[in-house]
């Protein structure tokens, strides 16, 4: 059995900018202090939610290791540190490894992509040259490629490589991870509204965008099935469906900064080509977060 970096909800924080697109650290230090403060269990950091796509190394490295310092092992801080790159991911991620983070957040490469033995051969190597625990992150929505689950069996066997964010949207397949590598390797769910099924079936958590805007709530979630109470847990996932589902009624996280902006956070907008919301689904989004009582 592997250690487990995390259980319940770790949020994949955003990125705050300035209107000039240079980041705000000083809202980053806030952010994360406000995520402690209710509860989240763990930090992703310059993942998909926090833009780390469109972050130089520079700013990347410089994200990571203001916010681990700032975390000051409160919680555990994951880096996404992933890369259509092979060299570029070792390079991120060594950079994070010194900077003092607890564990890495791997995507998929997109965009070249790869074959399965070439995703094999990717996780391996980085995984061999950098001593910290690794999550795989399994998205092909966004990368246009997923692992397969022979794949993950395979490299559930390496002693970094010790979970999976989970975030296909086949819970199906979800359940053929956790039977076939049982303890070999973690699943968080990688969707919200996926949280309460995945978690009882087996998953230890859920890596969260939702956890930006009600950090308590979603943390609460994921407690209660820890601790067997589904009727709780379930009460929140329905009181919350439609936030969920509305955080991503554009591309994430067009709208979680704008949920964010709206409650008055001040985290800025995306960078480009991540663009502002349209009136119409700004409009719905706005009025989902009033009815939940989160904005005026």
């Amino acid at each position: 059995m592997k250690n487990t970096i995390f259980t319940g909800a770790a949020v994949a924080l955003v990125t705050p900018f300035f209107e000039d697109g240079s980041v705000d650290y000083d809202s980053l230090a806030r952010i994360i202090d406000d995520q402690i403060a209710h509860g989240t269990d763990a930090l992703v950091i310059a993942g998909t939610t926090g833009e780390g796509s469109t972050l130089t190394e520079e700013e990347h490295m410089e994200v990571i290791r203001f916010s681990v310092e700032h975390t000051a092992k409160r919680v555990p801080v994951i880096a996404g540190t992933g890369s259509n790159d092979t060299a570029c991911c070792i390079r991120l991620s060594k950079a994070a490894k010194e900077a003092g983070a607890d564990a890495l957040l791997l995507v998929t490469p997109y965009y070249n992509k790869t074959t399965q033995r070439g995703l094999i051969a990717h996780y391996t190597l980085v995984a061999d040259t950098v001593d910290l625990p690794i999550i795989l992150y399994n998205v092909p929505s966004r990368t246009g490629m997923g692992i397969a689950l022979d794949t993950i069996d395979t490299l559930a066997n390496h002693k970094n490589i010790v979970a999976i964010k989970e975030a296909s949207g086949n819970i199906s397949f979800s359940a053929q991870v956790i039977e076939r590598c049982g303890d070999r390797i973690d699943v968080y769910s990688g969707n919200d509204d996926q949280t309460v099924p995945m978690m009882a079936i087996g998953a230890k958590g859920v890596i969260s965008a939702l956890s930006n805007v009600i950090p308590q709530e979603t943390h609460d979630m994921a407690q209660a099935m820890l601790d067997g109470d589904l009727k709780k847990a379930a009460a929140l996932h329905t009181k919350y469906l439609n936030l969920m589902n509305d955080l991503f009624i554009e591309v994430n996280p067009i709208p979680v900064k704008e949920a964010m902006n709206l409650m008055g956070m001040n985290v800025g907008p995306c960078r480009l080509p991540l663009y502002e919301m349209a009136e119409n689904t700004r409009a719905k989004l706005l009025a989902e977060l009033q009815k939940q009582g989160l904005a005026k």
